[in-house]
């Protein structure tokens, strides 16, 4: 019964390694249907208006996008089959050339309706109506539940028998579990982004030039 228990504190211990020091992936929408950037380039087909998507992409792509976009507008005048072909063309080009200015790969257009969690979307729509509460009380509420559950694991596995090593063990992964999520919370707190993002608009025109 021990055996399999080192086993199983090991490869916890392994794994949470692992994470330490792989990045933690950000949950991205703007490759969905719904996502900010389809809802930009539908909104300048229907204006016309190239400008609505040229904020979705770095200077240097202005010009790939400003092609695509042209011919998208003469290819959807055809039927309304070439318009739904050229549209799609269209917003697969401006995702694509997205993520590569965010250094993300494009693996096709999601489906609208995904699952991202309850962050993203209250993130979504305390921009659209100005109003942060809701947003902030979920992370907060959020980061609270992981500290206090991680405390109380270190603080329950603490009182172990110095001649019990494996009970020892567990409490170092307790220990070990709860300062790094208190520096994770901590540095998620204090930085600009986390994962992918796009580079600063200042920073592009000082490499410019």
């Amino acid at each position: 019964m021990k055996t399999s228990r080192a086993v199983a504190l090991t490869a916890v211990l392994f794994t949470l390694g692992i994470v330490l020091l792989v990045p933690n992936p950000v949950r991205a929408h703007c490759d969905g249907m719904d996502g900010p950037v389809v809802k930009a380039a539908q909104k300048a087909l229907a204006k016309g208006d190239v400008n609505l998507v040229l904020i979705w992409v770095r200077n240097d792509d202005e010009n790939e996008i400003h092609q695509a976009f042209d011919r998208t507008l003469a290819v959807r005048q055809l039927s309304a089959e070439a318009k739904e072909l050229a549209d799609m063309y269209f917003f697969e080009t401006l995702v694509r050339i997205h993520r590569a200015g965010e250094g993300a790969p494009f693996t096709g257009l999601k489906p609208a309706g995904r699952d991202l969690g309850p962050a993203i979307p209250l993130a979504d729509r305390a921009i659209d109506n100005g109003k942060i509460e809701p947003l902030v009380s979920l992370v907060t509420g959020e980061t609270r539940k992981g500290l206090t559950e991680r405390f109380e694991h270190v603080i329950e596995a603490r009182n172990y028998s110095p001649a019990d090593v494996q009970a020892g063990r567990e409490y170092v992964w307790a220990y070990v579990t709860f300062i790094h999520y208190v520096e994770r919370a901590y540095e998620a707190a204090h930085v600009t982004v986390v994962g992918h993002a796009p580079q600063h608009p200042s920073s592009r025109d000082t490499d410019e030039h």
